[in-house]
């Protein structure tokens, strides 16, 4: 029952917004697709609802076209909110049930319940426009579920809301996917991708770049990362000296280096005993999501600048 976006394009006029996109997202899981603005996110996510027809490609949730789905098998929250401002949020979100089919009854309870445990009951005869842009993105996504939809799309739910809120939305996302829901979300902020998602899909110009399960994308790219305390951790030259180590992050509490692939990481820990240091912390550990992006994505940008300058000159 998995949804799979397979070989997606789409061009607008003379850009190519979608290069054959393909991934798939399992049922019950919680999928990241990271991207720089302009990649393709919000392009693909539409045509996922419906909303676009791709040139060429498919969609399909358990093994049939997305489109032959009832429309509340999906709840969509866009960047942009869409709010009635000048409406009370209960009102509205009653409303936005109706939609979908709920009665006025149903609508109401579970739309009360949502506001209580994202902790803004006192806000549901509010009109919109009163409420803080947190409280607002938060109604938004009270909007999205209301129906209990099968798969979600979230373009950027993050954005604007203080820690509390972007707590309390993650521990809906994790009560969702353990009620056997499929979420999809994009976002810039790449540590919440790390800590939330099941499976990632980098996509850059158009292109998927690298996809699938968080933990294999990590370690696609064979080199490790090290952090190490040791007790003459302002003196870094030793790190610097070692063959196949890079340092990536000095800091106070601990260093952080690179080791190339294929080399060993416990090379860090004999040097260190070595120089007679106490080692403090030591943990080998993959790749962050931050650092996959940067690798997958710059690398690309400096391939296609270097294949641009190449034409320009022939």
């Amino acid at each position: 029952m998995a949804l799979v976006i397979d070989g997606l394009t789409k061009q607008f006029g003379t850009v190519q917004a979608l290069d054959g996109v393909s991934f798939a997202v399992e049922p019950g899981g919680i999928c990241g697709f990271l991207g720089a603005n302009g990649a393709g996110k919000t392009t693909t996510m539409r045509i996922v609802l419906g909303f676009l027809r791709p040139d060429a490609g498919t969609v399909t949730w358990n093994e049939r076209d997305v489109r032959d789905w009832p429309r509340r098998t999906w709840g969509y929250m866009p960047e942009e909110r869409g709010l009635y401002l000048r409406m009370s949020v209960l009102e509205q979100l009653v409303f936005f049930g109706s939609l979908y089919g709920l009665s006025r009854g149903q609508a109401r309870k579970v739309a009360l319940e949502w506001l209580s445990r994202f902790r803004i009951a006192d806000a549901a005869d509010r009109r919109a426009e009163s409420l803080s842009k947190g409280n607002q993105q938060k109604v938004q996504f009270i909007a999205t579920v209301l129906h209990d939809p099968d798969v979600l799309l979230m373009d950027e739910p993050f954005v604007g809301l203080d820690p509390i809120n972007v707590a309390l939305l993650k521990d809906a996302f994790l009560d969702l996917r353990d009620k056997g829901k499929t979420l999809v979300f994009s976002t810039h902020q790449l540590d919440q991708a790390e800590e939330l998602c099941d499976s990632v899909a980098i996509i850059d110009h158009g292109r998927i770049v690298t996809a699938g399960p968080t933990r294999e994308v990590k370690r696609s790219t064979g080199h490790q990362v090290v952090r190490v305390t040791t007790s003459t951790d302002g003196d870094l030259d030793w790190l610097r000296s070692l063959p196949h180590v890079t340092v990536t992050r000095p800091g106070l509490d601990y260093t952080e280096v690179r080791i190339d692939a294929g080399a060993d990481a416990q090379d860090v820990l004999r040097a260190a005993i070595a120089r007679g240091d106490d080692v403090l912390r030591f943990e080998v550990a993959d790749p962050s999501l931050e650092e996959i992006f940067v690798e997958r994505v710059g690398a690309l940008d400096v391939e296609e600048r270097t294949l641009a300058a190449v034409e320009g000159g022939s």
